[in-house]
């Protein structure tokens, strides 16, 4: 049975979901609201990983800078909730790795 012209919303949505073009979107959104809610010197040093059922992961590049981020938990995830409403932030989970 012959199916009529699909509308362009479903095509587009289709496509994004297929080659991950909003997950790279998420994470550029993800990666701005931490730099506002850290500030330029420790987002130098960190990078923003994935977000899964509301634990959003950074790596740090150093135990000291993650001690200091542990120290400062709360003001950022209150930061990054007021930044990215929709997301659904309710922790951050740090570790250890290299910053490229």
């Amino acid at each position: 049975m012959p199916r009529g012209p699909e509308p362009i919303a479903n095509v587009l949505s289709e496509l994004m979901a297929r080659r991950g073009y909003a997950r790279v979107q998420s994470a550029e959104r993800y990666e701005a609201a931490w730099r506002e809610a850290t500030g330029p010197l420790a987002a130098k040093y960190t990078a923003v990983g994935s977000l899964r059922r509301g634990v959003l992961e950074v790596i740090v590049a150093n135990s000291t800078l993650m001690q200091e981020l542990t120290f400062q938990k709360p003001v950022l995830l209150e930061t990054l909730s007021r930044t990215l409403p929709d997301e659904g932030i309710e922790n951050l989970r740090f570790r250890l790795g290299t910053i490229e």
